[in-house]
Parts: structure tokens; sequence; C-alpha cells
């Protein structure tokens, strides 16, 4: 042991942790085995041994995973797990923290579904709020099935009973085997492309869970997300439930149904049209009748009967509104020149000349203000007085004070 590091069990767990934690196929590994030793505490946690003919492996699903598990787990059952190997410190082993599991029978196939689906889930794709309402009256409608199918015969029967002469624009595909996918795809590519098409619906009629692989795969499911015109999907019978199904603005149970949902039936549209037809009349013989009653009021009022007579009226009113008018100005007038010629009076007794007409002067230094005192000047100095008439340029002789 010379020169040997001796590591504590502690160190030694971390560094197995950290060895586990960084090797990235066990941050998600799938495995397959048979449950043993089954415990339900109260917690709510699942405790467990995956085994087969030779191994186990201890397991562990938390509560927030359980809850949501539709499955009746029991010892002997055999199952496929999905999670993460960690090490649990305290007992010193591995174990799979288990995140979903399923029974072994539903097969890879089934669990590689379910994956994808989700993972198109978290990208949007099933989203509520994308889907887009369907047409109300469809100029033309395409339709993505075998030609030879009896999906298409029951979709354009459907069609011709509903609204005869609707354009149905068919893109042929294949509904099963290897090629169906891609050719689904192309057949939605290609009347999104064309134009003049409101409307696509795309199915086949019934099957098994095998015939409807093509319309679970990811290029038909983002074929319909990416196609430019809302798509109903019809694919098998309504207890099967497929991507295209999911993906799709409207999902249909069969073809008949779907074509139900893209087409209107033009005779309810007829009976529609005449209901509204109806309304309108009446309502335009309503307006017009009340026109009428107002333009028969009009010719029997007064002015219509006698208009020379009526203008004389209204003449003769004009005339009581001058007289009213001018009068109210000259009243208006006549106190407006009393109050100037009191205002005036009052101005004239309040003013300097007419105290000087009644023989008063003012005494004051040539351009300065008036004297008040006889002590404001003196002998010799020169003032000016000013009379009712005229000014007198005088020299003071002598200042006696009184």
């Amino acid at each position: 042991m010379s020169g040997q590091r001796v590591l504590a069990v502690r160190e030694l767990t971390a560094y197995l942790q950290r060895l586990i934690s960084n090797d990235g196929r066990l941050a998600n590994v799938w495995v397959r085995g048979e449950i043993s030793n089954l415990r339900r505490p109260v917690s709510g946690h699942l405790y467990f041994t995956l085994k087969d003919q030779a191994a186990a492996l201890r397991c562990v699903m938390f509560q927030g995973r359980s809850r949501g598990l539709n499955l009746s787990l029991q010892d002997g059952l055999e199952v496929i797990a999905r999670g993460h190997v960690a090490i649990y410190p305290r007992d010193g082993v591995y174990q799979l923290y288990v995140d979903e599991m399923f029974p072994a029978g539903l097969g890879m196939a089934s669990l590689a579904l379910q994956e994808l689906a989700a993972r198109l889930e978290r990208e949007g794709l099933f989203a509520a709020e994308r889907k887009r309402p369907l047409p109300f009256m469809p100029r033309r409608v395409g339709l993505v099935t075998s030609p030879s199918g009896a999906a298409l015969r029951d979709m354009v029967t459907v069609s011709r009973r509903r609204f005869p002469g609707i354009d149905l624009v068919l893109a042929p595909a294949t509904v099963q085997g290897d090629t169906a996918p891609f050719e689904l795809a192309r057949a939605l590519e290609l009347l999104g492309k064309l134009g003049g098409v409101d409307v696509i619906i795309i199915g086949r009629g019934g099957g098994s869970a095998e015939d409807l692989n093509a319309f679970n795969t990811e290029i038909v499911a983002r074929a319909i997300y990416a196609c430019p015109v809302p798509v109903i999907a019809a694919v098998g019978h309504e207890t099967d439930l497929t991507l295209a199904d999911r993906v799709a603005d409207r999902r249909a149970p069969t073809p008949s149904a779907a074509a139900e949902m893209a087409v209107p039936v033009k005779k309810e549209l007829e009976e529609r049209l005449d209901i509204l037809a109806t309304r309108a009349r009446r309502g335009m013989e309503h307006r017009l009748q009340m026109a009428h009653a107002r333009l028969e009021r009009l010719v029997k009022s007064r002015g219509m009967a006698r208009p020379q007579q009526e203008l004389y009226y209204r003449q003769q009113y004009l005339d009581g509104l001058e007289q009213r008018l001018l009068a109210s100005w000259q009243r208006q007038a006549g106190a407006r020149e009393q109050a100037l010629q009191l205002l005036t009076a009052r101005l004239e007794a309040a003013s300097p000349l007419a105290i000087l007409s009644r023989g008063y002067a003012v005494c004051r230094r040539p351009g300065g203000p008036s004297l008040r005192r006889s002590q404001e000047v003196v002998p010799g100095e020169r003032v000016e007085v000013v009379l009712s008439q005229g000014r007198l340029q005088c020299e003071v002789m002598d200042v006696e004070e009184c």
C-alpha cells in the first residue's frame, strides 16, 4: 500500500456517481424485465426489482411519475421501463429511476410511436390554438386517399348527395405499405400548391393498427402541419386515433363523416337564402311603407295645402321679429346714451378747466407742478399763471406768509 491513496466509501461512491452521470447512454435507457419484490409504501413511491434469467436491477418510481401510470403492477408482470441509472449512496447500489413503464406486450414499435407523439406535442403540432376553421362554402375539395378504396367512393357519394356539382380533386396515394407515408405527404404538398383548394380530406377506411401505420409517421404528420389549406383527417374508425388525426385541423371518425364536415347541404343553403331573401324583402317593404306614410303626412300638412298663405304667415312672423329686434336695439342704445351723458357730466364737473372757468387760476413754475404754498417760491422767481383762457408769465415781487 506504499504510496497508494486510501479512499473513503463516500469518495468512491461519488466517483462512481460521476462516471454514471457522464455516460449519456445511461441518462435515457429502456429496460425489459419481470417485476419482483414490488412495494408500495404510504409515500406513494414504487420500489421493485426488474429481473431476467441472468440478472436483477433495483428500480424506483417516484410518486409524481407513478400517479399517471395506467398499468396494474404486480409481481411476475413483464414490463418495459424507461429512465436513468444512478447510484443510491446510502446502500451503495445502482438502480433505475423509472420515468414511464409499459407492458412488454406493447412492443418497441408502440413505445417508439408514443415517444414520437410526445416529441411532436412538445413542438406544438397538436396545439389547439393553431387549428384553423373549415370554410363555410368551399369551392373545391381536395381528397388524399387510395383511388381504388371504399373511402373515395364514400366521400364522392356523400359530396354529390349534399352538393351536386361541387369540385372534387383527387391526389391519389397508397394508404398502407412502405411507400404510403411518402405518397401521402407528396399528395398533400401537391394539393397545397394547386390553388383554389379550400379544404383537404386525408383518410382511408378502417383497418387493423398495422394498416394505419402510414398515418402514424412523422413525415405525414409534418406534411399536414405544413399544409396551407385546412385538413380533415378521416383515418379508420372512431376508436382509432393516429398522429394524423391529432395534427389535422379537424378529425372525422370516417371518410363519410369528413365529407359531411367539408361539404354543406345545397338544399339547406337554398332554404337559408330563401329565408334571408324573404326577410330582406319584408324589410324593404316596411321601409317603403314608412316613407310613403311620411310623404302623405307632408302632402296633407298646412304648408303643402296652402303654400302661399303659409309663406305670408312666415313673412309676417319675420316682420314681427324684425320690429322686436329694432325696438330692443333702440332701448339698449337709449340706455347706453343716457349712461354716456351721465359719465360725461361727472367728468366735466371734475375737470380743472371747469374750475378755472369760475374765476380761479393755477400758479406754477413754467412746466412744473402747481404751487400750493407761498414758501415754495422766492422774490424775483418767474412763475406761470394759468387762466380759463390763456396764461400769464409773472415775476414774484414779494412773498407773504399766512
